[in-house]
């Protein structure tokens, strides 16, 4: 007698992977920002399968793309976390890969990445210490750092000399600057000593110099800057200059949501059908730490 063995459905196929601009591409994949990266396709150091990018191309992870005669791997589905760490950066460091008067640069100092290489949330000039976040993911740092996002960037601001009246209600209500009207979102004063005076101040961009050259135009002198918050990230004090540590999940995950990113879902691990439970192999009663750490006994049992 036959039996009708018939073959289980086959899985739907994958969907279908949607292009992305090149310059998004390899920002995701960690070689830096967008406008990096289109800086180098207008130099002509990138190629997609042989030919010569240009601005607008778009890719998916099936073509063969190559910086500088290297090949690159495009990143996939986020599975984890990126890698964010803060960074204390002193004053007189620049914020660049290369200085060509060999001046010392932020980059020096950081750990080796995982995978990728490390891009600056924002930039902070030669004279401005304070916090400063890098990450590998290259749409996290444009996102956090895109106008659109109104990302609050919190500042500490040593004032010179006495301040006029109604200064800190022109600086909260707006000045006019070469570049266009800026303001603050909050200003608040910090007290201070003998002829200097400090204030805390609360902006959403991050335009160049803006925090001295509103001070300037209100006809202030900034003796010291200080970044001490960006988003939900502080400087906090344990954090000493020159010095970096790495963001905790919940700090990732709430950086994440303010630059409108959904945290990844880990993948789970698949359970051959028909295996057995794990069971532990400890004694039964027996505490896992009786034997003390791997690496070293309890001082009791020496």
């Amino acid at each position: 007698m036959k039996t009708d063995r018939r073959l289980p459905p086959s899985p739907p196929p994958p969907p279908a992977e949607e292009p992305v601009r090149l310059q998004k591409a390899l920002a995701d994949a960690g070689l830096g920002s967008r406008r990096t990266i289109e800086g180098w396709i207008s130099e002509g150091r990138i190629r997609v399968n042989g030919d010569l990018a240009k601005l607008g191309d778009r890719v998916t992870s099936r073509d063969r793309i190559r910086v500088d005669g290297q090949d690159v791997k495009l990143r996939g589905r986020r599975e984890k976390l990126p890698q964010v760490i803060a960074y204390h950066k002193p004053e007189g460091e620049l914020v660049t890969r290369r200085d060509p008067e060999e001046r010392p640069t932020v980059f020096r100092r950081l750990p080796k990445p995982k995978e990728g290489r490390w891009i600056a949330v924002g930039r902070l000039d030669i004279n401005t210490s304070g916090l400063i976040l890098f990450t590998t993911d290259g749409e996290l740092a444009n996102r956090l750092m895109h106008p659109s996002r109104e990302v609050e960037r919190e500042y500490a601001v040593r004032i010179l000399g006495d301040v006029p009246e109604g200064t800190l209600e022109r600086l909260a209500t707006g000045i006019e600057l070469e570049d266009g009207l800026a303001k603050f979102d909050a200003v608040t004063e910090r007290g201070g000593t003998g002829a200097n005076r400090w204030f805390h101040v609360v902006l959403r961009e991050g335009r160049n110099r803006e925090v001295r050259r509103l001070w300037e135009a209100a006809g202030c002198q900034v003796s010291r800057l200080i970044r001490i918050r960006y988003g939900n990230i502080e400087l906090g004090r344990r954090l000493y200059t020159g010095n970096w540590r790495p963001l905790s999940e919940d700090e990732q995950k709430t950086l994440m949501a303010q630059a409108g990113l959904t945290p990844p879902v880990p993948k789970r691990r698949q359970v051959r059908p028909g295996a057995k439970p794990w069971q532990s192999k400890q004694p039964s009663g027996e505490s896992p730490f009786a034997r003390g750490p791997k690496w070293g006994r309890p001082r009791g049992d020496r």
